[in-house]
């Protein structure tokens, strides 16, 4: 790591992107671009760009803000959403920071244990007692990052808000983010960049099953192929706002950080708040910009070594009826079928035959297990597999051993524990006493028993987080807690991998995934819900992280009838799990979900370590995706048919991803059973022939003739 002197301007480039940042003056950085690549500049070239964009000033400089600090303040005429929301006592909430060092570091390692070009400005307003620290990295992602941490030199001051702000430009007409709820995550939905404010907040203590997931700012039509994007993504499992902002003046940006509850940060002399990273990918198409995350969650300390094994989970296979005969069948079964994990779901521990008690009780049930978890660990272990449980430890039941010894960790606000939701409330481990009682019981499991994985749920929302007896809000530390107490166990455990699950992926973002090696995507495993859902996962998280299981048909959460090869083809593309009774599946079926979980096991070093792409069909009812090998030389398609299109043929599909000038074959593979529809194949599949990836890529190919809610997998190879 080297330090440079620090110009009125600085330029950092990486991954075909380039950032300019204005910082003469004592003022904060301001951002004057961010986007592809400008090559190398000089001083004079990189002074220019500032030059040539400011505009003519009129009377009032306001009405033209144009190079905005990524921390704006209202005393440089910021008339949006300022970067620092406080006050002491109504006093000092409009600060003006004037810089007093600024360094900037090449190719410099972070705490994170990643490289970036970084800029630091530190800043202080001696007036309302005030300092700031910004740092800004561009990782060796292309990932453009920021956070700010605000110290307090005076009497107690009141952070009602810290956000990072990312300025975007004109062209980016069209947004682009995500709802959804339970079953049914990851809705997108798109508007034009309307003049005003876009927010999207989030006070459920958690990232939420309805949360924007992204934020994207773009040309309008952009897709996943084409256009160019602006992504932005809070890096925080608790509270947060992420908004698109765009004013009278023409200023557009994008913008974010932790929502705090009011009186939830305030500063005693000499401390400080530090904002999460606020993350932005710039991209040609939203493929390109979600190879930006991907890249950079699988260069992390947390991401997991080795292949992603095939898991088998017991929930929708006996739910809460545990019993050590029908489970050692399932075992069986599971290792017949191909699995190497085992995952016993909820009902194991406490009095926690339902889900109305139990809950805070980690002990394994001496009435269900008078043995307690050895023998079937044992026989897991003797199959070849290794060992899961599932586990909830922020939540508790009423009816539980721990609410009763101590209501005093609960949640409260107002002498009250609130609403419970599921039967359940939630366990403050902000409380020392409640951390350590969770964590003791979790290591006293980990100890005891052979147990390489937990599934950890998060089964509702913190509706009133308040700090017993007090009442004071607590959602902020709640979050950092639960982050703390992963990396005790894993600490203490090498290896124990953890699954964040949150009544799906309700707990998905960049800040869990520093913690965690493993996302489930939904509580849902109808493949047509999946199938959307799966998409939109993988423009922040790589698939080898999202769990996708092949569950039932009929579907226990919609009651959709679908053929096992739509569903196994639905969920190979991610980390493959099996959530079914594979004491129940005929013997034709067993066999072709073995054929599957093969597949994946023979190709998972393609699956988990390629590019993820998307061809932009024009039909909607038709989804091509795939991974194609960093070296270019194979690549595997799914053509998924959600419904039936409204003509036929919908045209050729692209292959997209392909070297130009490299030659493939493209072919059916066999052993998986295509779709079985007796329908007629395209003539391509019949006599495949070599093409290049340019015609794959822009001509493409005809599509076998598919039924709704079925699929077909292509492969294809340099010749």
């Amino acid at each position: 790591m080297a330090d440079t002197p620090t110009p009125n301007h600085v330029h950092f480039h990486s991954a075909g992107v380039s950032v300019v940042f204005a910082t003469g003056e004592d003022r904060l950085p301001r951002l004057l671009y961010w986007g592809a690549s400008l090559g190398e500049l000089s001083d004079a070239e990189l002074g220019a760009i500032e030059t040539a964009q400011m505009p003519p000033f009129d009377h009032n400089p306001n009405d033209q803000v144009w190079n905005v600090s990524i921390l704006p303040e209202f005393e440089a005429g910021w008339l949006g959403r300022p970067g620092l929301e406080g006050s002491r006592d109504g006093r000092d909430w409009s600060p003006a920071f004037r810089v007093v060092g600024t360094s900037v570091h090449r190719d410099a390692p972070t705490e994170d244990g990643r490289t970036a070009d970084r800029l630091r400005a530190v800043a202080r307003d001696d007036h309302a007692e005030l300092s700031l620290e910004l740092t800004v990295d561009l990782l060796s992602t292309g990932l453009l990052r920021a956070r700010a941490s605000v110290t307090n030199t005076g009497e107690a001051y009141r952070v009602d808000a810290v956000r990072i702000v990312l300025p975007v430009p004109s062209l980016a007409d069209e947004l682009l983010d995500f709802t959804g709820r339970h079953l049914m995550e990851r809705v997108p939905q798109r508007c034009a960049f309307p003049v005003g404010l876009h927010a999207r907040e989030q006070r459920g203590g958690r990232t939420g099953l309805d949360a924007a997931h992204l934020l994207i700012a773009g040309r309008g039509g952009f897709g996943f192929r084409d256009g160019e994007v602006w992504g932005a993504h809070v890096a925080f499992s608790g509270n947060q706002s992420l908004y698109a902002e765009r004013l009278y003046n023409g200023a557009r940006a994008l913008g974010g950080g932790e929502l705090l509850q009011s009186g939830e940060i305030v500063l005693a002399r000499g401390e400080s708040y530090t904002s999460p990273w606020f993350y932005g990918a710039y991209g040609d198409g939203l493929d390109e910009m979600a190879a930006r995350f991907h890249a950079h969650v699988r260069s992390g300390r947390a991401y997991p070594a080795g292949p992603r094994p095939v898991v088998v989970n017991s929930w929708e296979a006996v739910y809460f009826n545990h019993d050590i005969d029908v489970l050692g069948e399932l075992v069986d079964r599971a290792a017949e079928v191909g699995a190497e994990r085992f995952v016993l779901d909820d009902g194991w521990f406490g009095s926690r035959r339902d889900d109305h008690s139990g809950l805070g009780d980690w002990t394994v049930s001496p009435e269900v297990w008078p043995d307690g978890l050895h023998p079937l660990i044992k026989r897991v272990k003797e199959r070849g597999m290794d060992f899961g449980l599932w586990v909830e430890p922020e939540m508790v039941n009423l009816d539980s051993d721990l609410a009763r010894a101590h209501p005093e960790w609960l949640f409260s606000v107002g002498g009250r524990v609130g609403y419970s939701s599921r039967y359940q409330h939630v366990l403050d481990l902000t409380h020392p006493g409640a951390y350590a009682h969770i964590r003791d019981a979790l290591l006293a499991l980990l100890d005891e028993y052979d147990i390489a994985y937990l599934k950890w749920d998060h089964n509702r929302t913190l509706v009133e987080a308040g700090h017993a007896p007090e009442g004071r809000p607590a959602i902020h530390g709640q979050t950092l807690a639960v982050y703390r107490l992963m990396d005790e166990l894993r600490a203490a455990h090498a290896g124990l991998e953890i699954e964040s699950c949150a009544s799906g992926s309700g707990r998905v973002d960049l800040g869990i995934l520093e913690h965690v090696q493993r996302v489930w995507g939904s509580d849902t495993n109808d493949p047509v819900e999946r199938q959307q859902i799966n998409r939109y996962l993988k423009l922040l998280v790589p698939p080898e992280l999202i769990g996708a299981h092949v569950g039932p048909s009929p579907s226990h959460t919609t009651g959709r009838t679908q053929t096992l090869q739509f569903r196994a083809q639905t969920a190979v593309w991610c980390h493959l799990g099996i959530e079914i009774d594979l004491r129940t599946v005929s013997p034709e079926e067993f066999a072709q979900l073995a054929a599957w979980v093969a597949f994946y096991r023979e190709h998972r070093h393609l699956l988990h370590g390629g590019t993820v792409v998307n061809a932009d069909h024009p039909d909607d009812a038709i989804w091509v995706s795939g991974v194609v090998s960093p070296d270019h030389r194979e690549a595997w398609y799914g053509v998924a048919t959600l419904r039936r299109s409204v003509t036929w043929p919908p045209g050729p599909a692209r292959l997209p991803g392909l070297a130009e000038e490299v030659r493939y074959v493209a072919t059916l593979p066999d052993g998986i059973q295509p779709a079985a529809t007796g329908m007629p194949l395209p003539e391509w599949t019949r006599a495949p022939r070599a093409m290049t990836g340019a015609v794959l890529g822009r001509a493409g190919v005809a599509l076998p003739r598919l039924l709704p809610e079925t699929g077909q997998v292509i492969h294809a190879r340099e010749a």
